[in-house]
C-alpha cells in the first residue's frame, strides 16, 4: 500500500462514524446503508488526491457523504423502486429511549432531502458556520431552515 493509500485508510478509520451517520439517516435497510457507505468510500477516494485543505477534512468528508446519498436517493425515487426492507430496529428492542429514537428517526426521514441533511449535522452538533459550509448557505438561512425543520418535526408528533 502506498503512502496515499494508508492516509486515506487512516482518515476512514478517524471518520468512518461520520460516514455512516450520514448514511443511516438515508436509509432503514441495514444492506441499503452499507451500500450507500461503500459508495461514499468510492466517492471521497476519488476525490481524495484532488482535496486541497481548503475546508477542514471533516467538512469535506460530510459534503461527499451528503451528496453521494442525496444522489443516490433521488436516482432511487426516480425509479419508483418499491421499498423492499421491513425495517430494522435503531436499538434493541424494549425501553422508552429506543421508543423516542424510532419514532425521530421515522419523523427525520419523512423530511425533504436537504432539510434531513440540515437536521443531521445539527444532531451530530455542527456550527451553524459548518453546516452552512458543508451544505452551501448561509449562516442566516441555516437558522431559519432549523427553526422550520423543528417546528415539522414537532407538528409531525401530533399525527
Amino acid at each position: 500500500m502506498d503512502a496515499l493509500e494508508q492516509q486515506f485508510a487512516q482518515m476512514v478509520r478517524e471518520h468512518k462514524t461520520t460516514i455512516y451517520t450520514v448514511c443511516y439517516m438515508f436509509s432503514k435497510d441495514e444492506d441499503e446503508v452499507n451500500d450507500l457507505f461503500q459508495e461514499v468510500l468510492i466517492n471521497l477516494w476519488k476525490g481524495y488526491e484532488s482535496f486541497k485543505g481548503q475546508s477542514d477534512i471533516k467538512t469535506w468528508i460530510y459534503r461527499v457523504s451528503l451528496n453521494t446519498c442525496i444522489s443516490i436517493d433521488r436516482k432511487k425515487k426516480s425509479r419508483k423502486k418499491a421499498e423492499v426492507g421491513m425495517g430494522v430496529s435503531l436499538l434493541s428492542e424494549g425501553g422508552e429511549n429506543s421508543k423516542q429514537i424510532r419514532m425521530l428517526h421515522e419523523r427525520i426521514n419523512r423530511l425533504e432531502i436537504f432539510d434531513r441533511a440540515i437536521i443531521l449535522l445539527w444532531l451530530e452538533n455542527q456550527s451553524y458556520e459548518e453546516i452552512a459550509a458543508i451544505v452551501g448557505i448561509s449562516v442566516k438561512n441555516v437558522s431559519v431552515r432549523l427553526l422550520r425543520i423543528k417546528k415539522k418535526l414537532m407538528e409531525m408528533s401530533n399525527d
